[in-house]
């Protein structure tokens, strides 16, 4: 009885197994008559690419300097009686700053005049010399006359035996003595000129040096040149100072306006007059403005102007150096500080731009966008780009106006895929909104 219960057993687990093999068999059979599933087609958003007008600008580091500096020096030496201005005050030009000891300087000025006093007295005498000079010649010249008449006249009477040879001799004598006076005369005359000559030269100098020791004495008042804030004093009273010295007594500063010198690159110079030239750029009526953006990124109230371009590139930076004059009335900028400066390279009045989350890069970094085509596919387009505008690209090539530029959906989008194209719509996201695309092969 035992041996037939274990064959029944047997035979039933047989038939188990038969009919759980028939069901899988089955069921691999219905499985492969059912058909695969579709994929279904990307859902993507795109931008109509329209040429837009906008003012190119660069964003370009920069330093304040002041507009003008004046470092004080003494132009005589002595010693220094009194300060007379507060350390870091504003200043005006011919403000006394310091005043050095006049006292040897005045001492100096009374023996100028006294020279220029003698010098004047010295010439009224050779003055007075040369008008008695030239009364003497004028005698001696009418001597002279009388002596040559009564000389011919000696002579005639002589030639007719009325008078001797001893006074035909005493008067050709007189002629010739009155001539050598006539000619003592006038060279007495001309050494009178000479010594009036003289004396007016010496009250020339005498006058120079006077004028010189007074300007000295001048320069004991030490003035400020120009108008400014004035800084700290190198310095104080008692102090000995000498003429042109090396070390400034004091600075002072012209803070208004105040000069924002900027470095820009070769490279970006050369560009900017590339496109002026070709007209891809046009000079705008605010072509020369200047802003200004402090370190925490607050703008400046006032705009500047551009003033000059730097002729000399500097070797260590490749750069040449702009400079941007800025008014400064409330003394906000200071000499040193580190800015920011937006300067306008000029308009473009047919620029494309494209948000740049619908721009990729391919494995060797290179930009590129898909775009939908004709035929509602992905397709693959290089682009050049030039900058960034905020969160948008400036294309330069790879674009054209009409284009449909791909922003959402590129999640593993290859190029060639047939696609469901919606304009993109602001503010909406999706899943996949700004994840770059598979690389175009």
């Amino acid at each position: 009885m035992q041996r037939k219960k274990s064959g029944s057993d047997f035979i039933q687990w047989g038939l188990l197994l038969t009919i759980l093999l028939s069901s899988f068999l089955l069921t691999g059979c219905d499985q492969q008559k059912q058909a695969p599933p579709q994929r279904q087609t990307p859902q993507v958003s795109f931008i109509t690419v329209k040429p837009e007008k906008i003012m190119l600008s660069t964003e370009l580091p920069g330093r304040t300097s002041a507009f003008r500096v004046a470092e004080i020096r003494p132009q005589v030496s002595g010693l220094i009686q009194k300060r007379l201005f507060t350390e870091g005050a504003n200043v005006e030009a011919g403000q006394i700053l310091y005043q050095i000891d006049p006292a040897s300087l005045e001492a100096a000025l009374d023996n100028a005049t006294a020279a220029v006093v003698a010098a004047q007295k010295n010439a009224e005498r050779a003055k007075a010399a040369l008008r008695a000079s030239v009364a003497n010649v004028n005698r001696q010249k009418v001597t002279l006359a009388l002596a040559q008449q009564n000389r011919e006249r000696f002579e005639k009477a002589y030639k007719s035996r009325s008078v001797s040879a001893t006074q035909r001799d005493q008067a050709v004598t007189e002629a010739k003595v009155a001539e050598a006076a006539l000619i003592a005369a006038e060279a007495q005359k001309e050494s009178n000129s000479t010594a009036i000559l003289a004396a007016e030269a010496a009250i020339q100098q005498a006058k120079a040096a006077q004028k010189g020791t007074r300007i000295n004495l001048n320069y004991t008042k030490v003035t400020a040149p120009i108008s400014g804030r004035i800084g700290k004093s190198n310095v104080t009273d008692g102090a000995i100072v000498t003429a042109y010295q090396p070390i400034p007594l004091a600075t002072i500063q012209q803070l208004d306006p105040i000069y924002v010198d900027i470095p820009q690159s070769t490279v970006d110079l050369l560009r900017l007059k590339s496109h002026l030239k070709d007209g891809r750029l046009q000079q705008g009526a605010d072509q020369d403005k200047v802003k200004l953006i402090f370190e925490d990124g607050t703008v400046y109230s006032q705009e500047g102007t551009l003033q000059f371009s730097d002729v000399t590139v500097d070797p260590t930076t490749g750069s040449v150096t702009l400079r941007a004059l800025f008014p400064n009335p409330e003394g906000i900028l200071l000499p040193g500080m580190f800015v920011q400066t937006v300067i306008n390279e000029g308009i473009n009045e047919q620029a494309i731009l494209v948000p740049q989350q619908g721009v990729s890069r391919d494995p060797k970094g290179n930009p590129f966008a898909l775009v939908v085509d004709s035929e509602n596919k992905a397709a693959y387009r290089p682009l050049t780009l030039e900058k960034a505008i905020g969160d948008k690209w400036i294309v330069n090539t790879g674009l054209a106006a009409g284009d449909k530029v791909i922003v959402e959906g590129l999640l593993m989008l290859r190029p060639g895929t047939p696609v469901n194209a919606t304009p993109f719509q602001p503010g909406a996201t999706t899943s996949d909104a700004g994840q770059p695309p598979a690389a175009a092969k």
